[in-house]
């Protein structure tokens, strides 16, 4: 009898044990997650505009003789007077593009003669373009391209449009949070979208100034954000 109360009573310490080890903690599992506040998500868009202050432009020239030392000799003497004229007229940052040599063949396709290209770009201000394009076509340049215009100072137009963007996502949050009956509260998230440009706008009519025209336009540098705002 006393090995059988033994026994029972072992028995009933293991289930006790297996009770608090194993059985769930129902208070716990009742507890509801910590409710997560109300949000606002909204995509603001903000635009600069500007008027360009450069231009890049490219000049080359291509010069022909009977052998290829005779083009290359001849297109040397000829770059180098339209680097210098471009200089001279206030252009900056000149790079070379590319040099090329290449026969050249008649009809029957034989080979007539040799010809060589050097080309550059060059940069300058806006208002000085003009006499920039003029000086190398005067000095022998017979490729010209361009201009490319844009800003020197984007990078400080994309902040602008950045903070324009921030500013009108706030705009549309509080439209949207009054029809809602609510208000705005701090900012919980903000993206930035990425932006474009500059970009032309539109063209200026030129003035009369002689020499080649250059019609500036305007540039729209644009940003974009996504930002969330907490809702009260």
């Amino acid at each position: 009898m006393r090995r059988l109360l033994l026994a029972a009573a072992a028995g009933l310490a293991v289930l006790a044990l297996a009770g608090a080890v194993g059985l769930p903690d129902l208070a716990g599992a009742q507890e509801s997650p910590q409710a997560q506040p109300d949000t606002v998500t909204v995509t603001g868009v903000g635009s600069v505009e500007a008027v360009p202050d450069e231009a890049r432009m490219s000049f080359g020239v291509e010069s022909r003789a009977p052998t290829a030392k005779a083009a290359v000799a001849a297109n040397a003497d000829a770059m180098r007077k339209v680097i210098n004229a471009l200089r001279r007229a206030g252009a900056r940052e000149i790079t070379t593009q590319w040099v090329n040599v290449y026969p050249v063949s008649g009809e029957s396709g034989a080979i007539e003669g040799y010809a060589a290209s050097n080309s550059v770009t060059a940069v300058a201000d806006v208002e000085d373009a003009p006499a920039v394009i003029d000086a190398a076509a005067e000095a022998g340049a017979n490729q010209i391209s361009g201009p490319g215009l844009s800003r020197s100072d984007v990078d400080r137009l994309y902040r602008e449009a950045l903070a324009k963007a921030v500013a009108d996502a706030r705009g549309r949050a509080e439209v949207l949070a009054k029809a809602a009956g609510r208000s705005l509260g701090e900012i919980t998230a903000m993206v930035e979208g990425g932006g474009s440009g500059p970009v032309p706008l539109f063209r200026d009519v030129a003035e009369a100034s002689g020499g080649t025209p250059i019609e500036p336009g305007t540039l729209e540098t644009a940003a974009t954000v996504s930002v969330t705002f907490a809702l009260r």
